[in-house]
């Protein structure tokens, strides 16, 4: 399995859907950054601001990330992990 070393924090909790296929989400404020190695099977996407990660029991969770986009890109691409 591959990692990722990142810095982040956990932005948003989807817990599922409403009976509307309404996102049922739990916000997250001003949470410190904390380092964490990802494994690159649960990146679902990655936006300028957020990670887009798979969870338990079918959630998934946006974490916010120090850095930007590019230097991920670069990262997973020097791994050969990026088709570009």
């Amino acid at each position: 399995m591959k990692y990722i070393a990142l810095r982040v924090r956990t932005a948003m909790l989807v817990h599922g859907y409403t009976a509307e296929n309404q996102e049922i989400v739990e916000e997250f404020h001003d949470e410190p950054f904390f380092e964490k190695l990802i494994a690159i099977e649960r990146i679902q996407s990655v936006t300028e601001k957020y990670l887009l990660v798979s969870s338990s029991h079918g959630r998934v969770m946006y974490w916010e990330y120090e850095g930007d986009l590019d230097s991920i890109a670069q990262r997973l691409n020097a791994a050969g992990l990026l088709i570009a």
